[in-house]
């Protein structure tokens, strides 16, 4: 029987282009954040499990990866099952997220860092997921994050840096929408639902997408808050009713109706009036630089910003201000955030402002159109069967230092090169030049276009 070579289920195996092209997103996503300020770090893979399960993760946390103790003798084993104690048979997991490695490398190294520190990371994450199509368990995620600015600046920053991405992206005809979780209490409170009833309602309301209201309030009559539930669905229905506003202080004052949460609401303003006056000046300074020709980094926000009362992301450390990015070619979001103020101070035992923005790394390699962003000037060296391989790696030298070539490869030239050509230019390469079995330089070889 022949031996499985697949991946495991849910982890995937990526092919040269594949790949290149995944780096080459990722590049400048990356790219466009420094350019806005945000350092990259690194944490580690493995996190200790009695922190990836301390209740900073949601329901994530049942899905982390737990590996088994060292020196797990049966006898060892037998205690953990009868006692039912999971630190006894694992004491490490691999990360679910790269926010609570965040806030664990923050409490660690906080003497270390500016006061305000703007953060990148960028890796692999694990979830024991149920593989289906989008749905990975192993996966890329790509995050910045604000430690130690209260104010609603690190919330403009982050949304500003996202759409500055998505923008060098092409990634038009995203929308971000916006909410507080200020604003959500607020709306639960008016409705007569009890403080210890907030998370069980918010993970309803959650599915709002995908069950819509009245599966909603089903929910919540089934679980004995049927009162409560049909002022809900008052406040829904008219929510529906107005269809997706614009942010705006009158968009969210009509919302809201009656329902009052006036220092959440002041700072969805204060970021609306900030980002329009962003808007407007990107807009005329892109006036200016096309009149004088001048290409611009960081090009005016792809995203337009809605007010969302019932966008609730589903992490329960989340404390004010949140945001999640959809597009018109994606049903899932492609990304979202907020402030998180309680976490770290979790592990430092003093509180430190936070809010971060991730993008959903995976879910927008399928929507970019990379078609024209492939490796320019790549070389290839055709060799002749004969040629010796030192001299091949002279000539190879000589391209590297004395031509523009970002890559220059050396294959050995088949007997029908004509395929072979063809498969050089869907790999990206541009020219090519053939070495005869008696070339000892670059200078006695002619280098011609593909093509």
């Amino acid at each position: 029987m022949a031996q499985q070579i697949n991946p495991p289920r849910g982890m995937r195996d990526f092919l040269p282009a594949d790949k290149a092209r995944r780096e080459r997103v990722l590049s400048t996503i990356l790219d466009t954040y420094r350019r806005h300020g945000f350092t990259q770090i690194e944490t580690p893979v493995l996190e200790e499990l009695s922190r990836l399960t301390s209740g900073m993760g949601g329901d994530n946390e049942k899905l982390a990866f737990r590996v088994l103790r060292r020196g797990l003798t049966p006898e060892k084993l037998q205690r953990a099952l009868e006692t039912g104690d999971e630190a006894d048979l694992s004491d490490l997991g691999l990360r679910f997220d790269l926010t609570v490695p965040l806030a664990r490398y923050y409490a660690s190294h906080h003497a270390e860092l500016p006061k305000v520190f703007r953060s990148i990371q960028a890796g692999p994450v694990w979830r024991a997921e149920r593989p289906q199509k989008g749905r990975y368990r192993q996966f890329v995620q790509c995050d910045i994050d604000i430690l130690g600015e209260p104010s609603v600046l690190a919330e403009l920053e982050l949304i500003t840096a996202t759409s500055a991405a998505l923008a060098e992206l092409g990634l038009t005809g995203a929308t971000i929408r916006i909410n507080d979780r200020g604003i959500l209490n607020a709306i639960l409170a008016d409705s007569g639902f009890a403080e210890a009833d907030t998370a069980r309602v918010l993970i309803s309301i959650d599915k709002l997408d995908k069950i819509g209201a009245d599966g909603v309030l089903a929910e919540l009559r089934e679980a004995g808050l049927g009162s409560q539930a049909e002022r809900l669905g008052g406040f829904l229905e008219r929510v529906e009713r107005l269809g997706q506003q614009p942010l705006s202080r009158e968009a969210i004052t009509t919302a809201l109706g009656d329902i009052e949460a006036p220092a959440a609401v002041e700072n969805l303003v204060t970021i609306a009036d900030a980002l329009a006056a962003t808007a407007a000046g990107d807009a005329s300074a892109a006036t200016t630089a096309d009149a004088a020709g001048v290409r611009r980094k960081g090009a005016p926000a792809a995203a337009k910003l809605v007010f969302d009362p019932t966008l609730v992301r589903g992490m329960g450390y989340y404390t004010g201000t949140i945001f999640e990015i959809s597009h018109p070619s994606s049903k899932s979001s492609v990304g979202g955030g907020g402030r998180y103020d309680g976490m770290i101070g979790r592990f430092l035992g003093q509180q430190v402002p936070a809010a971060g923005f991730s993008i959903g790394f995976e879910r927008i390699i399928d929507l970019v159109d990379d078609s024209a962003s492939g490796p320019e000037g790549g070389l290839v060296l055709l060799a002749d069967r004969r040629a010796a391989a030192a001299n091949l790696i002279v000539i190879k030298a000589q391209a590297l230092a004395q031509t523009d070539h970002t890559r220059v490869d050396i294959v050995t030239e088949p007997k029908k090169a004509g395929r072979l050509l063809d498969e050089l230019v869907a790999d990206g390469y541009t020219h090519f030049a053939r070495v005869p079995a008696d070339a000892t330089s670059l200078a006695e070889i002619e280098v011609r276009a593909l093509g």
